[in-house]
């Protein structure tokens, strides 16, 4: 090993007795972190404004029928900016239906497993469905919120779409750091551009009122940085186990 540089876990490791080469302790990234240790505080800060949010509409609009105040003022804005393109709308509204959101995760799946990033994997697998299943099937019938004949809040669309935004903001912040830093604050911006244009979008075509969609981007954001904390904190519990079944090992 060059002096003065570290070694790159699962490259080169020098492996214990009765391990093959290249398997020792820290092995692949199966144990990379997803979120840097000096982001963990403001995603826990971010997690929590995300539940204040969601309880806080969710109470507010349980079994409501109408549009709210905050409705009244955004709702017709959002008409008139986006009428005038029904052919965009049309395209947004489909992107945050079932088909292309599963698209859309396998990819981001595809992607982690070809970059040896089985965390990110493992965030895309869980989080994305839990944030659907937690908006369909959990919130919206507790909820009772209904417009347009149908139950809206949270928006099914804006949890989907942030829930990838953030799957992606995730990935690209991670200590795994492959590209440019303008390039990854640029991906970043881009999917939650495309999150807040398919939000909008259902709200210019009365399928949910704006304070839906707010409650929607908060579940999405909320649940993936919940699991991301949660497979952090499972990860770092793994890595001190191995590290202390390694310190046994060498004091034999």
């Amino acid at each position: 090993m060059v002096p003065g540089r570290e070694q790159v876990p699962g490259r080169g490791a020098v492996a214990g007795p009765g391990q093959p080469a290249g398997t020792g302790p820290a092995r692949g990234r199966w144990l990379a972190p997803l979120l840097p240790r000096s982001f963990r505080p403001a995603a826990v800060v971010l997690l929590a404004g995300c539940v204040a949010v969601t309880a806080v509409l969710g109470v507010h609009y349980a079994g409501g029928t109408r549009a709210g105040r905050l409705d009244s003022i955004a709702d017709p804005r959002f008409a008139a900016a986006l009428s005038r393109f029904p052919a965009l709308l049309s395209r947004l509204e489909d992107l945050g239906t079932l088909g292309p959101v599963t698209l859309m995760t396998l990819a981001l799946i595809a992607a982690c497993l070809a970059t040896r990033r089985w965390s990110g994997a493992i965030l895309a697998v869980i989080a994305e469905p839990a944030a659907v299943g937690l908006t369909e099937y959990v919130l919206k019938p507790a909820i009772g919120r209904v417009a347009d004949g149908w139950l809206s809040f949270p928006s099914g669309h804006a949890t989907s779409m942030f829930g990838l935004a953030t799957i992606c903001a995730v990935l690209l912040t991670g200590p795994d750091r492959r590209l440019p830093r303008a390039l990854r604050w640029l991906l970043i911006l881009a999917a939650f551009a495309v999150a807040a244009a398919v939000a909008a979008a259902m709200v210019a075509i009365g399928a949910h009122y704006f304070t839906d969609v707010v409650g929607g981007a908060a579940v999405g954001t909320g649940v993936v940085l919940a699991c991301a904390l949660a497979l952090d904190l499972l990860t770092s519990q793994r890595r001190r186990g191995r590290a202390a079944l390694t310190r046994r090992a060498r004091c034999r």
